[in-house]
């Protein structure tokens, strides 16, 4: 199987769902790596 950036996505916001559910506490800190992430995916610095 390949994991492309469409596969992804899907992928990354179930593992943050599930660590969201065991610890509330890193929801603050698992949107913000998201957005982080989202952002510099969107201004093309990575590939």
């Amino acid at each position: 199987m390949t994991i492309t950036i469409a596969n992804l996505a899907p992928i990354v916001a179930l593992i943050a769902g599930v660590l969201i559910l065991l610890m509330p506490r890193l929801l603050n800190f698992i949107v913000a790596i998201y957005l982080i992430v989202t952002g510099l995916l969107g201004l093309g610095i990575f590939k």
